[in-house]
C-alpha cells in the first residue's frame, strides 16, 4: 500500500452547486449596493436642494437689504452682485453679501437672474434643468415652489411690500 488512497467520485446531484450558491450570493450584494447607491444618490439631491434653498434666500435677503437702505424715496435693486457685495452708496461700504455663492445644483457661480423693474437684480433662480425632489412643505416666503417640476422655476425674488400690495389692490378691482 504505497501511496494508494481511495477516491470518491463526486456525487452526481452536488456537482456546482458551490458555484451556483456563490453566484446567488454575488448577484444579492450587486442588488443591495445598488439599492444603496440609489438612496445615496436621492440624499445627496436632498441635501443639495435643502442648499440652494439657503443660498437663494441668502441672496433674496441681500437683494433686500440692498432695496430697503436706498436713500431717498425711490427704490433701486443692485445692477450687479458686485453691489451686493459692496454698497459704495454711503460713506462707510456694506456688504449684504459676503460672497457669490456656487449654485449647489450646477457647482458653478453662474445664475439666471430676474430683473426688475429698474433692470436691476430682483431675483436669481438656477439654471440646472433637474427634477425637483421636494414639491411640498416649503416656508412661507419659498411657499411659491410649490409643485414647481425643475430647480430653475425657484425664483428667489425680493418684491418690496409697497409692490405687493399693489398688486393685491388690482386684483381686487
Amino acid at each position: 500500500m504505497t501511496g494508494n488512497t481511495l477516491r470518491q467520485p463526486p456525487l452526481p446531484n452536488c456537482a456546482g452547486f458551490t458555484y451556483l450558491a456563490l453566484l446567488f450570493a454575488v448577484s444579492i450584494a450587486g442588488l443591495v449596493l445598488a439599492g444603496g447607491g440609489v438612496l445615496w444618490s436621492h440624499a445627496q439631491q436632498r441635501e443639495k436642494e435643502g442648499e440652494l434653498l439657503f443660498v437663494g434666500n441668502e441672496f433674496r435677503r441681500a437683494i433686500g437689504a440692498y432695496y430697503e437702505k436706498t436713500p431717498g424715496t425711490l427704490k433701486r435693486y443692485p445692477a450687479t452682485f458686485d453691489d451686493l457685495m459692496e454698497d459704495r452708496r454711503f460713506a462707510a461700504t456694506t456688504r449684504h453679501l459676503r460672497r457669490i455663492y456656487a449654485d449647489p445644483m450646477t457647482s458653478r457661480s453662474e445664475w439666471g437672474i430676474v430683473t426688475g423693474p429698474d433692470g436691476g437684480i430682483m431675483g436669481v433662480y438656477s439654471m440646472s434643468a433637474g427634477t425637483t425632489i421636494k414639491r411640498s412643505g416649503f416656508r412661507q416666503r419659498d411657499a411659491g415652489f410649490e409643485m414647481a417640476e425643475h430647480y430653475g422655476e425657484w425664483r428667489f425674488v425680493y418684491e418690496s411690500p409697497a409692490v405687493i400690495v399693489d398688486k393685491t389692490d388690482v386684483m381686487k378691482k
